[in-house]
């Protein structure tokens, strides 16, 4: 989408939130692969790699939901106020088109 249309819109900030968001997902995955590869590591070595990639696969997730959620993209501990982010976000994408 051009830039000028993105500002005039607000999507700059919304395409924002989803790479973001997209990064989030990302994050979790390796978290959730990286710990399932420690489990079954076949030696000591391996184990101990995949121990330190999983410990900066956390920081990762860390970082990037501390970031969403300071941005006010991310509700973790609010579901009320993260469906109603939802709804709105889903109504824009779905309004695109008219834009």
């Amino acid at each position: 989408m051009n830039s000028i249309i993105e500002n005039l819109t607000g999507m700059d900030s919304l395409s924002d939130q989803i790479v973001a968001m997209d990064l989030l997902i990302a994050a979790k995955s390796g978290v959730r692969n990286y710990a399932m590869a420690v489990t079954e590591a076949g030696t000591p070595e391996v184990k101990e790699m995949l121990t330190r990639h999983l410990e900066e696969a956390i920081e990762l997730h860390e970082q990037v939901s501390g970031y969403i959620v300071e941005k006010g993209w991310y509700h973790a501990w609010d579901t009320n106020e993260q469906i109603q982010l939802n709804l709105t976000n889903m109504k824009t994408a779905l309004d695109l088109p008219t834009l």
